[in-house]
């Protein structure tokens, strides 16, 4: 990483950067952060999962979102692009940058072997603070396992994990991640 990426910046500076960045940057303590780019398998299970709820979703108040769309923790000021993002009723944004949505209901991410102890850890530890979430979920791209983090009524989280086989229910948008729907590579059994 750069010299000019550990310089501590404000947010607007962050947003004037990303709008020429060829690629995606987090914001986080005041840093430019770069985020690494996705494995092949890391984009298929990202889309897995997002047609998967969006196909649910339909008819009803919620959509789906992709990584290119960039969620803001007011009480931490992190930015960041989660790997998917479900939002119901109205979408609100950062009062600070019309770009970045801040209501949450359901986020999503993939993990990899390089950023799997930052989604679980300080990552996990932003999201908390977003009042809306209510379910975060991590993907694995190692093996067939899907964690749900759900918030429970007194502000503490329960963790369900499903793996091997069976769905991951996310309570919250009353969907469901069948492991054989989302692990399925059509790429694979075509070969």
């Amino acid at each position: 990483m750069g010299e000019a990426s550990r310089k501590l910046v404000t947010f607007a500076e962050y947003i004037a950067f990303e709008e020429k960045a060829e690629t995606k940057h987090e914001y986080r303590n005041g840093e430019i952060v770069a985020m690494a780019g996705g494995k092949p398998e890391h984009g298929r299970l990202t889309m897995s999962v997002g047609l998967t709820l969006g196909k649910q979703l339909e008819g009803r108040p919620c959509a789906t979102f992709s990584p290119d769309t960039r969620v803001r923790v007011l009480a931490t000021g992190l930015a960041t692009y989660p790997d998917v993002s479900v939002v119901c009723g109205k979408l609100e944004y950062d009062p600070e940058d019309k770009y970045s949505i801040t209501n949450p209901i359901v986020l999503v991410e993939v993990l990899s072997p390089s950023t799997e102890a930052y989604d679980r850890g300080d990552k996990f530890y932003d999201y908390k603070q977003i009042p809306s979430l209510k379910e975060y979920v991590l993907v694995s791209s190692e093996r067939r396992r899907i964690e749900v983090f759900r918030r429970q009524t007194d502000g503490s989280w329960s963790h369900h994990d499903t793996a091997e086989k069976g769905a991951a229910e996310l309570t919250s948008i009353g969907c469901k991640l069948d492991l054989d729907e989302v692990y399925r590579n059509p790429l694979e059994e075509s070969a």
